[in-house]
């Protein structure tokens, strides 16, 4: 229905679909969804929805980047659209952070609906045809100051000592467990760290350039197509044999 929206009211658009993926109500699984797509993706209308506080106080946004770092160079303006609820944060920040921001309150612009709880489709989706067509930002709502969107929500890591002290953000579809870690953080490290987690559960595992590096049954360390650190075992899910899952704590440490 959404997509329907859009081809209505912008019949020459084209629609990319990212993803249809993201656990309910997952917003900092949505976050990492967008801001790993945000360098690949044409420059355009950018409508991400998880919104649990659909209906609520939230406030629906639309917010302008300079094109700049969106799908290359010199492409220039692109919009995202959605909740204000730090979903589109570290997407936004990617692509050079917000230069214009409105808050989509005139509902003029909308279209008419039978409740409040499908944002998707009765605003944004109205919201982001009409940007097609090439309506002004400011045509469609009252402006806010971009400092005051809600920040993103994805962890950093830290050290204390030689201990680094990292978090899951994401399994994939083989079981792969990404860390947000950047591989610099280790660079200085051995090939071998201690790798500990929940109740003094502790592996080695080994920095590898490749899944089919790694030997049956041993823990790699990988950077994977996002460009960072990641858990991971050869055609077995690292997720089930180490029983991680996104949000838990994991920290590397040289082996004792």
């Amino acid at each position: 229905m959404v997509k329907s929206v859009i081809r209505t009211m912008a019949p020459q658009v084209t629609v990319v679909d990212i993803t249809h993926g993201i656990p309910p109500h997952d917003v900092r699984a949505g976050s990492l969804a967008l801001v790993r797509s945000v360098q690949y993706l044409l420059p355009g209308v950018v409508l991400a929805v998880v919104d649990p506080g659909v209906g609520t106080e939230r406030r629906a946004v639309a917010v302008e980047v300079g094109g700049d770092d969106v799908g290359g160079d010199d492409v220039g303006t692109a919009f995202f659209v959605g909740p204000d609820n730090g979903l589109m944060a570290a997407a936004v920040a990617m692509a050079g952070g917000a230069t214009r921001a409105v808050e989509l309150s005139d509902d003029s612009y909308h279209l008419p609906s039978p409740g409040p709880t499908f944002a998707g489709r009765d605003v944004f989706a109205p919201v982001a045809g009409h940007l097609c067509n090439g309506m002004d930002l400011s045509d469609l709502g009252p402006a806010v100051d971009p400092v005051t969107l809600r920040p993103g929500i994805l962890p950093l890591s830290r050290r204390e000592g030689e201990k680094l002290l990292a978090e899951v953000l994401w399994v994939d579809c083989f079981g792969n467990v990404q860390l947000n870690l950047d591989p610099d953080e280790i660079a200085g490290e051995g090939d071998r760290l201690a790798l500990r987690w929940g109740h003094d559960q502790v592996r080695t595992a080994r920095r590898a350039p490749a899944y089919g590096d790694l030997k049956p049954g041993e823990v790699g360390l990988v950077v994977d197509s996002y460009g960072l650190v990641s858990l991971a075992l050869d055609r077995r899910s690292a997720a089930e044999e180490l029983r991680l899952a996104p949000g838990d704590a994991v920290t590397l440490a040289p082996p004792s």
